[in-house]
């Protein structure tokens, strides 16, 4: 089969993946699941992963094929599985989990401790089909097209996530913030929408997102490179400032509105990454503020968000491109050209 490897870590996106033919996955577990893969979602992690910027909290071994926004049909089963069928169409959650361990046990998947990570530690997605578990994959409500979903793998419930954290701090009377509706921020702007009753301002530097915005659910917008953010959250708020922000870029910039527009006792959720925190030990005391990380979201999750995809809650901006064009999506993504988010589909 076709597959999109890395062989060696590069800043050049261009050329950074080839596509190779390797061996089809086989069932090597009673619990194992083979995928035909109908869609892919390229993530920023997956530029991260082409950049080597993962070497230092995962062991990978090259060359692997990337990809860990998976959905598609199932081909084969183990002789253990009984959740799914051939021919369900299902999502795969990113990890592959024991089930054993404390975490699984208490249902916090990204935590395992014997965790698989299909396009980070072992082989993932773009390619024609994918190895993976019945622990990780989720049976596709009647309607929903596996291609046009696929993001929902991880950015979805990254998203969601968030958004559910941040809800629980939230009551209608309050105001949110969300940073980027980009490929992440506009699905946990929707998530926001339809679970909490707060006013949502959305901030972006760019008119066409904030436009986006709008449509979605914001009820105010800011262009954070033609305005003074703090100036316009403390007057849509009434100087009480943000009770929480959801931070889809994570940059140096981004993560230090906390200081400036949140409200006492509020929380910034640091969504994105790549830049740093800096900030005095005091500001953080007095403002008895805090931020949150977000790494993926769980099993249960996944499923939560497929409920409100198939209740017309999510609309996931997307577009297609085929496997031989994944080093064009991956340079267009580094240089933020791609609304949305770009799924692959494999031949």
């Amino acid at each position: 089969m076709q597959a999109a490897r890395l062989h060696e870590y590069t800043e050049q996106m261009d050329d950074a993946l080839s596509i190779d033919e390797i061996d089809r996955p086989e069932i090597t577990h009673p619990n194992d699941v083979i995928v035909e893969i109908e869609g892919a979602g390229w993530c920023q992690t997956d530029n991260h992963v082409i950049e080597g910027m993962w070497t230092d909290y995962v062991e990978q071994d090259l060359p692997m094929t990337l990809g860990h926004e998976n959905a598609g049909t199932v081909t084969e089963v183990g002789d253990q599985v009984t959740t799914v069928d051939v021919g369900d169409p299902v999502i795969c959650h990113p990890v592959m989990t024991c089930g054993k361990c404390r975490p699984c046990r208490v249902g916090e998947d990204m935590y395992c401790k014997n965790l698989r990570f299909p396009g980070l530690t072992t082989n993932g997605g773009f390619a024609e089909y994918l190895q993976t578990s019945e622990r990780s994959v989720i049976q596709l409500p009647d309607g929903v097209d596996p291609a046009e979903i696929a993001p929902h793998a991880d950015a979805g419930i990254t998203a969601y996530h968030a958004v559910k954290k941040a809800v629980d701090e939230l009551n209608p009377i309050n105001d949110a913030v969300v940073v980027g509706v980009g490929g992440l921020g506009h699905i946990g702007l929707q998530a926001l929408d339809a679970m909490s009753a707060a006013s949502i301002t959305a901030i972006d530097i760019k008119d066409e997102a904030l436009d986006l915005a709008r449509d979605l659910g914001a009820d105010h917008v800011i262009n954070s490179s033609e305005n003074n953010v703090e100036s316009e959250v403390m007057a849509l708020t009434d100087d009480e400032g943000a009770h929480q922000i959801l931070d889809f870029v994570g940059s140096d910039d981004t993560t230090d509105y906390a200081s400036k527009i949140l409200a006492p006792g509020g929380d910034h959720h640091v969504v994105g990454y790549g830049g740093h925190i800096h900030q005095p030990s005091q500001t953080l005391v007095n403002g008895e503020f805090s931020y949150r990380g977000t790494l993926v979201g769980t099993y249960p999750e996944l499923q939560e968000l497929m409920a409100l995809v198939a209740n017309d809650e999510i609309d996931l901006r997307t577009s297609r491109y085929s496997l031989e064009e994944i080093n064009e999506v991956a340079e267009q993504l580094e240089h933020g050209e791609i609304e949305g988010r770009a799924v692959i589909v494999p031949p």
